[in-house]
C-alpha cells in the first residue's frame, strides 16, 4: 500500500491537473472499454440526422424524413430503459451483441427501402427498429466504472471522462454525418453510424474482464402491510430519485435543443448561418473544459448537493442568451455558460450511481437518456413553432423557461434525492 501511495503521489506531482485521469486509466484495460464505448455511442448523435438526410435526398419529402426520425427517437426512448434492465439481469455482453447486430440490420433495411423506393411504412418500421436497438454503451461504460471505482473519490473523474466523451460525440457526429451524406452518398452517414455501432459495441463486449457481474436480488416475503406495499411500489423504480431526475432530464433536453435551434436562427438573422456550428462548438468546448476541471477535483459534498449548485448555474447562464446583442458576445458568453453543463451531468450520473438499487445501475442511467430524448423531441417541436412565429430571442426565452422548470423541479424534489438508498 505504501509503494502504491508513493507512486500515486509521484504521478500527482508530475502531472498535476491530469493526475486524477492518469490514476483512472492506470486501471488495467480501462482505456479499452472507454474508447470502445465512445465509438459505440457515436450513432446517438448521427442516426437521427443521418436518417433525415438519407430520406430527404431519396424521396424529396422532408416531412416524411422528420417523421421517421422522430419515430426512431420515440422507439429509443421507450426501449432504452428495458434494454438497460436486460443488461442488468443478463449481463452486458449477452445483450449488447444481438442489439448492435439488430441495429446494423435495421439501418441496412432503411437504406435498402429508400433506394428501392419501398412503401412509407417500411421506412417507419426500419426507423423505429433502429432507434429501439441503438446500443447504449454510455450507461454501460458508466456501470463498469461504478464497479471498478466503487467507493473511490475518482469515480466522478471517470464520469467526467464519459461526459466529455458525450460532448465530443455531439460535436463530431452531426458534422461527420452531414459531410458524408452530402459529399459522398446520402446513405454514407447512417451507414457509418451503423459501422461505429458494430465496431465499438463488439469491441466493448469483448472486454470481459471489466464487465460488471450480474447481481441477483432475492425478493423477501413479508407480511402484508401498508408499509410493505409502499416499499414494493417504490422498488419498481431502478433508483428512488428517478421520480425527480427523469422530469429534470426532460426539461434539460428541451432546454438544450432549444438553445441549438435558437442559435442557428440567431446566426441566420445576422446573415452568418455558417457560424452557428462554431458558436455551438464553443458551448460544447466550455462544457468539456468544465468537465475536465470538475473531474480533476476531489469533492466532499454529496452529489445531490453539488447538483443543487451546478444545475441552477447552468440555467442562469441560459437565461442571459435572449439579451445578447451580437454573435461575438454570444460566443463568449455561451462558452462561459457551458462550463457548468458537464459538471451538472456528472453530478446527475453520480447521484444515480449512488442511489440505484442493487443490480439496476444500467437501467437507472438509461432512464436518464430516455428523459433527455423525450425532452429533445418535444422541445424541438415547441421551439420550432416559437422560432417561426417570434424569432430567436423568444426561442432563447423558451429554453430559459425549460431550464428554470428543471431547476425548480429538482430543488422541490430534494427530499427524494437526498435520502440514503434502499437496497
Amino acid at each position: 500500500m505504501s509503494s502504491a501511495g508513493g507512486t500515486d503521489l509521484g504521478v500527482r506531482e508530475q502531472r498535476g491537473f491530469l493526475a486524477p485521469y492518469a490514476e483512472v486509466f492506470a486501471i488495467p484495460r480501462a482505456w479499452r472499454f472507454s474508447v470502445a464505448g465512445i465509438i459505440g455511442r457515436m450513432p446517438m448523435s448521427m442516426y437521427g440526422l443521418g436518417t433525415v438526410l438519407l430520406i430527404s435526398a431519396g424521396t424529396g419529402r422532408y416531412g416524411l424524413a422528420g417523421s421517421v426520425s422522430a419515430a426512431g427517437a420515440i422507439g429509443g426512448a421507450v426501449c432504452a430503459p428495458r434494454l438497460g434492465r436486460l443488461v442488468d439481469q443478463l449481463g452486458q455482453r449477452r445483450v449488447l451483441i444481438p442489439v448492435c447486430v439488430t441495429f446494423a440490420l435495421a439501418v441496412a433495411g432503411l437504406v435498402a427501402a429508400v433506394l428501392l423506393r419501398a412503401p412509407d411504412w417500411t421506412l417507419f418500421l426500419c426507423g423505429i427498429a433502429g432507434g429501439a436497438t441503438m446500443p447504449q454503451t454510455g450507461p454501460m461504460a458508466r456501470a463498469r466504472w461504478s464497479v471498478l471505482l466503487a467507493g473511490s473519490p475518482r469515480l466522478h473523474t471517470a464520469f467526467s471522462v464519459e461526459s466529455v466523451a458525450d460532448e465530443l460525440c455531439f460535436v463530431l457526429g452531426p458534422a461527420a454525418v452531414t459531410l458524408l451524406a452530402t459529399q459522398v452518398h446520402p446513405a454514407a452517414g447512417v451507414t457509418t453510424a451503423a459501422l461505429c455501432a458494430l465496431v465499438g459495441s463488439l469491441w466493448f463486449a469483448a472486454q470481459r474482464s471489466t464487465e460488471p457481474p450480474v447481481v441477483t436480488v432475492a425478493l423477501e416475503q413479508a407480511s402484508p402491510s401498508r408499509q410493505t406495499a409502499a416499499l414494493a411500489r417504490r422498488s419498481r423504480l431502478a433508483a428512488p430519485g428517478l421520480v425527480v431526475l427523469v422530469p429534470v432530464a426532460v426539461f434539460l433536453g428541451a432546454m438544450f435543443v432549444s438553445v441549438d435551434l435558437s442559435t442557428v436562427d440567431f446566426a441566420t438573422r445576422f446573415g452568418h448561418k455558417a457560424l452557428a456550428g462554431f458558436i455551438l462548438g464553443a458551448y460544447a468546448l466550455g462544457s468539456g473544459t468544465g468537465g475536465l476541471w470538475y473531474g480533476s477535483r476531489t469533492w466532499h459534498a454529496p452529489a445531490w448537493r453539488r447538483l443543487a449548485v451546478t444545475l441552477p448555474l447552468t440555467v442562469a447562464g441560459v437565461c442571459t442568451f435572449w439579451a445578447m446583442p451580437n454573435l461575438l458576445v454570444l460566443t463568449l458568453v455561451i462558452f462561459l455558460c457551458g462550463l457548468t453543463i458537464a459538471p451538472t451531468l456528472i453530478a446527475i450520473y453520480s447521484l444515480l450511481e449512488s442511489t440505484a438499487r442493487p443490480g439496476r445501475a444500467t437501467e437507472a442511467m438509461s432512464w436518464l437518456s430516455t428523459g433527455v430524448s423525450v425532452g429533445v423531441a418535444c422541445g424541438a417541436t415547441a421551439a420550432g413553432f416559437i422560432l417561426d412565429a417570434f424569432g430567436a430571442r423568444w426561442g432563447y426565452a423558451f429554453a430559459a423557461a425549460s431550464g428554470v422548470t428543471a431547476a425548480l423541479f429538482y430543488l422541490g424534489g430534494l427530499p427524494w434525492v437526498s435520502g440514503r438508498p434502499r437496497g
